[in-house]
């Protein structure tokens, strides 16, 4: 049943430009909450929407700023060499404002907000991800956009009060509020991606390019909620028009390469991490997904180089050993998948997909009660993707086939048909577990319906035996 173990494009969950961490232990934590309360007053030119907008980024800044002050002086993070302006650039990463109060009256717009979080959890996470050079640049990029537009409202409000007596046109002014609001509505985005909520995440990336249709980061931030629903075509749609606003922003062509490699398009991915590479030769994910689709054209060794290339500039990221590991099973080194498949679970003891690779190896090798451990393991977390869940089940049903238990078999087999009606090798391999155990009717049953799904080595099975599916 080697079949099983043919991995499925190495999926990644990561929001490519801005990595957000929600406290799922909150009630063991030690929080720590910071408030802040900012109110702007209206000028002739401002509205009640361009008030909220500029509050909103304000007191954003002052509270990003107490939160960076306290860990700079109360954490670890004081011996991670970090400025006090990159401490601030990172944590915007990690956590999100949450508005308690605002109130405008019509002159002046208030807006109270705070930040609750754990400051060993959000140390942990700064550790984290200042190793990835690649979401560091990203964050540095919008936090950056932010500020200077943040600028340019105040210089314009400035320059429309000098004007005044010569009739000045606020339409610029209007621009630059339109702006800052888009930063807003693509923050929103990002938060969305972070807790999963990719459908919902589109709108927001949305009204980001409709108030500001050339900010290449909405085009890319949408692309990427598409990918993640696997609409591959319009994400790549938003990754062409973020390279055309941007073409030396390299993280839009490892965007578009990703949706490239989900499509089996593996010679465009390359062709997109290539260039990403040769904007940024420091961008781990353009060397994962290149890794990812020179293994999909049989290039192992290939493949093997740019995961360690991945691997040697972020040695926390747990999918570049896993993806890695399983290249060596492509390659039949066992050993050396499970080595991998053991330090991606050290880093991440959550990662399903690890653990029922590290199952195929120990199966590979005939360690199939080993096997069996791992794919429990993986059922036991419950992963939200279907098909790592169908796996999971199909692979346990092959090990216990192993161990000629074949009604345990069948009752896996059961639960990954449940999962996923419409692969056949599900059933093909049902089909041979009945057959082991003398019920042929029911084998046969499961070789037409893996046949009628296009499963070869059951057409070849019927056909020889001169039955019709």
């Amino acid at each position: 049943m080697a079949t099983l173990t043919k991995y499925r494009n190495g999926a990644r969950f990561l929001p490519a430009f801005v990595l957000i961490f929600f406290f799922t232990n909150l009630a063991f934590a030690e929080i720590k909450v910071f408030v802040e309360e900012y109110t702007y007053q209206a000028s002739e030119y401002d509205s009640k929407v361009s008030c909220r907008a500029i509050a909103l980024e304000q007191v954003k800044r002052l509270l990003l700023e107490k939160l960076g002050t306290y860990l700079e002086s109360e954490t670890e993070v004081k011996n991670f060499h970090l400025t006090k302006d990159q401490i601030v650039i990172l944590t915007a990463g990690i956590v999100s404002a949450e508005i308690i109060d605002e109130r405008w009256d019509g002159k002046a717009y208030s807006l109270k907000a705070k930040i609750a979080a754990d400051p060993k959890e959000v140390t942990k996470s700064i550790d984290l991800l200042r190793q990835d050079r690649q979401k560091t640049k990203e964050l540095e990029e919008t936090r950056k956009k932010a500020y200077e537009a943040l600028k340019e409202v105040e210089r314009l409000r400035k320059e429309l009060e000098i004007a005044k007596a010569e009739r000045p046109n606020p339409s610029q002014y209007k621009e630059a509020i339109n702006i800052l609001s888009a930063i807003d509505w693509c923050d929103k985005g990002i938060a969305l991606v972070s807790a999963h909520k990719y459908q919902e995440a589109v709108e927001p990336f949305t009204k980001a390019i409709e108030l500001n249709p050339k900010y290449e980061v909405a085009y890319y931030g949408r692309g990427m909620a598409y990918v993640l629903l696997k609409d591959y075509r319009q994400a790549i749609k938003d990754y062409d028009k973020a390279i055309e606003l941007n073409p030396i922003g390299g993280y839009a062509y490892t965007g578009r390469g990703s949706a490239y490699v989900k499509l089996n398009d593996y010679r465009q991915a390359i062709e997109d991490c290539n260039k990403a590479i040769e904007l940024d030769p420091k961008d781990q994910y353009a060397y994962f997904y290149r890794g990812d689709a020179y293994s999909n054209l049989g290039d192992y060794q290939q493949a093997i180089r740019d995961f360690d290339r991945a691997i040697m500039l972020n040695p926390m990221d747990a999918q570049s050993y896993a993806l890695r590991g399983h290249v060596y099973h492509k390659l039949g080194d066992y050993s050396q998948e499970i080595r991998d498949c053991n330090k991606a679970i050290e880093l991440e003891p959550q990662y399903a997909l690890a653990y029922i690779m590290r199952g195929d190896a120990y199966n590979a090798l005939k360690d199939h009660r080993q096997a069996i451990k791992d794919y429990d393991k993986a059922i036991e977390l419950k992963p939200e993707r279907t098909d790592l869940l169908w796996l999971a089940y199909a692979s346990r049903g092959t090990a216990f086939v192993m161990l000629k238990n074949y009604q345990q078999a069948i009752r896996d087999f059961d639960k990954a048909i449940l999962l996923v009606p419409n692969w056949s090798i599900a059933y093909y391999a049902r089909g041979r577990a009945y057959k082991a155990l003398g019920n042929q009717q029911e084998a046969l049953k499961d070789y037409k319906a893996a046949a009628r799904l296009g499963n070869k080595e059951a057409q070849d099975f019927l056909r020889a035996e001169g039955i019709t599916w």
